[in-house]
């Protein structure tokens, strides 16, 4: 098993993939060709599953960050005889127009290796386990490298060491002097492509520039001004961008799959998908951003993904980043799993839920970006009428609620209020869609759904919007209220309700978990405090025009971070370490929306 904590890794991207990278040197996590693809790297999740180090061969001290305005890392080891840096990257191919970038990457994983003082002493361990951990390739060295061949994989691995085989994988070792350096490239392809051949070290080089240029342009494009804010709201976009895959505009909730909710539990699921619950949230962050072409993208994806819909079924609610609809749950029983966070899960099962949340999640998205589909083609019409009529039909069924509950379906109060986004933002929509027939039935259910929303959602007893119809349970999804236009901040019950949920579901540090654990969401064991629940707080604090307890939450939240800016799902209230899918879109989609509220850009409408 894998015993790092979490939040020692950082992330490495080339919007085909991501590379987890410990703060030891080594790549622990990696998927190929794609984010859902089975892992090569898989140390993570089992101590025999593959990793790829490259560190000095004796004691030291770690220092790190990424390059600035990138994803590519610079590592700096600090020995008793000197001084070595390693810069990672998962190499974009030539920089050129930044909607582009990734299009063009190479899949390639380079690994730069200089003594920048002193002389050291390095070495490199290739343990590659393609089909997370089961296939032990046949490793060969060939002028320029290593081969490795077994499974669907086909790998070379280019250095400019000398390297062997051994039992643990191939192995290089050099010592180093001040300017030296060593130069490493890992290539993975299927067995349909050319054979990967070794790179020279110029060509490494200049492909790492080329990436470094292609992340720094995108930057320079997609930077905001949000006063103190603006650095580390930029690094979580950077991380959205990482996470979006090139070819379709998905954008998989995390990178990995299995990193516990809770140590040693079973709250462990896989994230590497896109999910429509995910869309508002995704498109706000991303056009508060300036990001409007990755808003329409992230957008067309999902409404082409989902296009066969048909108003008569529960709306899928989450795909492949392929755009495929089988997402079936299945355990891998050979892994450990981190720190004996069993079972391990690929697939998730969640995709069967009914959840009618995603009706006002998708078409408030849609609104978000009616300037993108000026004169909608039929299919996106048709799709958006079924969307909207869906949500008038169904919004009085149970279901399983934002957090995927796996017990008895309930009325949840944020499904109901996300059917009245739904509807409101069709009947803005209508005219722009040629459906303003459609929209006076709408309009008549959208008051409905508010109706029973405040009648039945609101807990005079409580004093408090609560998790579902006549229940005492609080909810932190609730919080959106205020957020998505249901109720301005100034009404009273919303006051309470953010009052009661600052009170009462705020664990020790100061942060804020989904709802109290006791079993009601139909699994044992708990859960860590939830980031992007804390990050919601922020939001609705500034709503209810409590600016300082917003800002002082923002930073506490924010402090959990890692040393290179990044999120997991979750933080355990008794340790501090973070917990869950890493790094997670949800908590970083959180940090960018609660910045630009604090800024005064964020809008409820």
């Amino acid at each position: 098993m894998s015993d790092l904590p979490i939040g020692d890794y950082a992330a490495l991207s080339d919007r085909h993939s991501v590379a987890l990278v410990s703060r030891d040197g080594s790549i622990d996590w990696f998927c190929r060709p794609a984010f859902d693809s089975p892992s090569l790297f898989g140390r993570l999740l089992d101590a025999d599953a593959g990793h790829w180090t490259i560190a000095p061969d004796g004691p030291y001290t770690v220092e790190r960050s990424y390059i600035e305005d990138t994803m590519a890392l610079r590592t700096v080891f600090t020995c008793e005889n000197g001084t070595v840096e390693v810069r990672d990257a998962l190499l974009l191919g030539e920089h050129g127009d930044p909607r582009d970038m990734g299009r063009e990457a190479p899949r390639a994983l380079a690994r730069i290796v200089e003594c920048t003082a002193g002389e050291v002493d390095v070495r490199t361990v290739f343990k590659a386990r393609p089909e997370y951990g089961m296939v032990h390739p046949i490793l060969s060295v060939v002028p320029g490298g290593v081969t490795a061949v077994g499974g669907p994989l086909r790998m070379m691995v280019t250095s400019t060491a000398d390297m062997e085989i051994s039992h643990d994988g191939a192995i290089a070792a050099a010592t180093l002097a001040e300017g030296q350096r060593l130069h490493f490239l890992s290539q993975a392809v299927t067995l349909a492509d050319p054979e990967p051949r070794p790179w020279s070290a110029e060509r490494i080089e200049s492909a790492f520039a080329d990436t470094i240029a292609a992340w720094r342009n995108w930057s320079d494009r997609h930077r905001q001004d949000l006063g103190r804010h603006t650095d580390i709201a930029h690094r979580s976009r950077l991380v959205l961008e990482s996470l979006r895959y090139q070819p379709t505009g998905a954008i998989v909730a995390a990178p990995t799959t299995s990193l516990p909710e809770e140590i040693g539990g079973v709250r462990n699921w896989d994230y590497r998908y896109a999910w429509v619950r995910d869309a508002s949230f995704t498109v706000q962050a991303l056009a508060d951003s300036g990001c409007y072409a990755e808003a329409g993208e992230f957008f067309r994806y999902l409404s082409q993904t989902a296009a066969h819909y048909h108003a008569t079924h529960p709306l899928q609610i989450m795909f492949g980043i392929h755009g495929h609809h089988d997402l079936t749950e299945r355990e891998l029983d050979h892994l450990s799993g981190w720190r004996n966070s069993r079972p391990v899960r690929v697939g998730n099962a969640a995709w069967r839920q009914s959840q009618l949340d995603v009706y006002g999640e998708l078409l408030d998205a849609a609104w978000r970006v009616r300037d993108a589909f000026t004169e909608p083609a039929p299919p996106m019409r048709r799709f958006l009428m079924q969307v909207a009529q869906a949500a008038a039909d169904q919004w009085g069924d149970k279901d399983n609620g934002i957090w995927e509950a796996r017990g008895e379906p309930r009325h949840y109060t944020y499904s109901k209020a996300m059917c009245w986004v739904a509807l409101d933002r069709a009947v803005r929509l209508a005219p722009q869609l040629g459906l303003e027939e459609e929209a006076v039935g709408w309009a008549e259910q959208r008051d409905r759904v508010r109706a029973a929303v405040e009648d039945e959602g609101w807990n005079p007893r409580v004093g408090a919007f609560t998790a579902s119809f006549g229940s005492e349970d609080l909810d932190a999804s609730v919080l959106m209220l205020p957020l998505v236009g249901f109720l301005p901040g100034t009404d009273e019950r919303i006051r309470s309700t953010v009052d009661l949920i600052a009170d009462r579901l705020v664990d020790d540090r100061g942060l804020v978990r989904r709802y109290l654990t006791s079993g009601g969401d139909g699994l044992p064991g708990g859960e860590g405090s939830f980031l992007l629940c804390s990050f919601w707080l922020v939001q609705a604090l500034t709503a209810v025009e409590e600016a300082d307890r917003a800002e002082d939450l923002f930073d506490r939240v924010c402090s959990y971070a890692n040393d290179v800016g990044l999120l997991s799902e979750e933080v355990d209230g008794a340790t501090g370490e973070l917990l869950g899918n890493f790094p997670q879109a949800f908590s970083h989609i959180g940090l960018i929306n609660a910045a630009s509220a604090l800024h005064g850009h964020g809008r409820a409408d």
